[in-house]
């Protein structure tokens, strides 16, 4: 007998309301809307009370303070993924500029698809960034391995990369990417909490990169989680 599809629960930030109603009528019985938004401050609201599994994220979104040369959907990362380390950002968004691309996932964001896409199709990458892995439509993702140096089919350079980590400081790497909390890393790997936060210190100095959304994006645009 055939295994019980995963329900994964999601937040829909979009800033037109037709939109994420015709959204929700499509997506698949297993993806489960606990809520919305149509701007930043409300987007930062919904998820950090819902803890969805997935929130999909529009890249332009209305907002009081959106810094010069962000977008509405970066800030919302920034400002809702500490408080809910175990939901993991998808943009869906009618822009396939590489700047926009390439923005929402420096912030964090697990894949970009854009709104050309069917509500299967975004039920699909739902459930894959649910389970840790990254989405892109094809035509965005050489964005993402461009802009972190990567070209398509390259595996040399990120081996090379993974030989300045030690076995532990690659396994803690990987975890933390996915989205997990340092304690559940701990728990994961049976090693202090303390441990951890000396293991990603070492990640990031070694990688020379500053915070754990540049891990996540770093690691995505490598395939390695």
């Amino acid at each position: 007998m055939a295994e019980p599809v995963r329900r994964v629960r999601v937040v829909v930030v979009d800033d037109h309301s037709i939109f994420r109603s015709g959204l929700r009528a499509d997506l698949d019985p297993s993806v489960e809307v606990v809520g919305e938004a149509h701007d930043v401050e409300s987007a930062v609201a919904a998820v950090t009370d819902a803890a969805p599994d997935v929130v999909l994220l529009d890249v332009h979104l209305p907002g009081a303070a959106v810094p010069a040369g962000s977008s509405g959907g970066a800030e919302v990362i920034r400002r809702a993924a500490p408080a809910v380390p175990g939901t993991r950002f998808l943009a869906l968004s009618v822009s396939d500029k590489a700047e926009d691309v390439v923005g929402v996932i420096r912030a964090g964001a697990r894949g970009y698809i854009t709104k050309g896409s069917s509500g299967a199709d975004v039920s699909r990458a739902v459930h894959a960034v649910a389970d840790g892995d990254a989405v892109f439509s094809p035509k965005l993702a050489g964005f993402v391995l461009d802009a972190f140096g990567v070209a398509v089919g390259e595996t040399a350079a990120a081996g090379d990369e993974l030989d300045r980590l030690s076995a532990r400081e690659q396994e803690v790497m990987r975890l933390i990417a996915r989205g997990y909390a340092y304690k559940e890393v701990a728990a994961e790997l049976f090693i202090s909490t303390k441990t951890v936060e000396s293991h990603v210190s070492a990640v990031l100095r070694k990688l020379q990169l500053s915070s754990r959304h540049e891990l996540t994006a770093w690691a995505s645009a490598r395939r390695l989680l």
